[in-house]
C-alpha cells in the first residue's frame, strides 16, 4: 500500500492519509499512539490496553497537520471467513471536533472497505452518545448496549 497524503476539503493545512504500523516513522506512530492516550485514557477516564496487537493488521486513517496528528481511526481486517470488517479507535483532538472531521474519516473507511472488502460487512462498537452520529453514516445497532471499560456502547453494523 502506498502512503500519498491527500487535501482534507475544506482544510488546506490538512492532509488525510492510510498507513499501516510498518510504514509510520516513529515520531507518526508516537503522535498517533499519543492522541489516543489523550482521548480514551485520560480525557474518558478508561484504564483499559490501548496496546491491543490489533494495530499490527489494521490500515490507520491518520488526519495530519504540520505532521501532527489530529485525527485517526483504524479498519481492521476480518479474521475468517465469516468476520466483518470492525471500524475502531476513532478519535479527534479536542480542539479540532464538531467540524466534520470523524464524519469525513467514517466515510472514508467505509469507502476503503466497501473497496476492499465488497462482500463484507462493516462492524463497530459505538459509543452509545455516538449512536445517532453512527446512524446518520448509515449504521443500524445489531446487540444490546454493553459496558466496555465502563463506557456504554452499543454494537452497529451496515
Amino acid at each position: 500500500m502506498k502512503s500519498v497524503k491527500q487535501k482534507v476539503p475544506g482544510y488546506p493545512d490538512l492532509r488525510w492519509c492510510w498507513y499501516r504500523l510498518e510504514q509510520m516513522k516513529p515520531v507518526l506512530l508516537y503522535d498517533l499512539l499519543a492522541l489516543r492516550e489523550a482521548v480514551f485514557v485520560v480525557e474518558q477516564s478508561c484504564v483499559y490496553h490501548e496496546l491491543d496487537g490489533l494495530d499490527k493488521t489494521a490500515e490507520h486513517l491518520l488526519m495530519i497537520q504540520e505532521e501532527a496528528v489530529i485525527a485517526c481511526l483504524r479498519v481492521l481486517p476480518p479474521n475468517d471467513k465469516e468476520a466483518r470488517v470492525r471500524i475502531g479507535r476513532v478519535a479527534v483532538a479536542p480542539v479540532w471536533r464538531n467540524r466534520g472531521l470523524a464524519r469525513f474519516m467514517v466515510q472514508h473507511a467505509i469507502d476503503k472497505i466497501r473497496r476492499d472488502y465488497p462482500s463484507r460487512g462493516i462492524y463497530l462498537d459505538a459509543q452509545t452518545y455516538l449512536q445517532a452520529f453512527y446512524s446518520s453514516l448509515g449504521f443500524k445497532p445489531c446487540g444490546d448496549e454493553f459496558l466496555e471499560d465502563g463506557i456504554p456502547h452499543v454494537p452497529m453494523h451496515m
